[in-house]
């Protein structure tokens, strides 16, 4: 089994992104999804890697299976 390394999946995304020319730019949903948020007590703040992968996932270059899964390994591989 190979062992995965702390910023595989983050350089995966990263690489996937370049490949495919996508960024991230907030939208109005975006706005309005991070005020109401802030107004629940819930602040929310996407890093570079997860910003990256709601773009890739908006410009259908993986499918929101695929952008959950990699989050996941992300986030998992993020921890202490």
């Amino acid at each position: 089994m190979n062992k995965v390394t702390a910023s595989s999946t983050a350089e995966h995304i990263r690489t996937l992104a370049r490949t495919h020319q996508v960024t991230y730019s907030e939208g109005p949903n975006d706005r309005l999804a991070h005020h109401m948020s802030r107004l629940a007590g819930d602040m929310v703040e996407f890093d570079e890697i997860e910003q990256l992968l709601i773009g890739l996932q908006r410009a259908n270059r993986i499918t929101r299976i695929e952008m959950i899964q990699l989050q996941a390994r992300y986030l998992h591989e993020a921890k202490p």
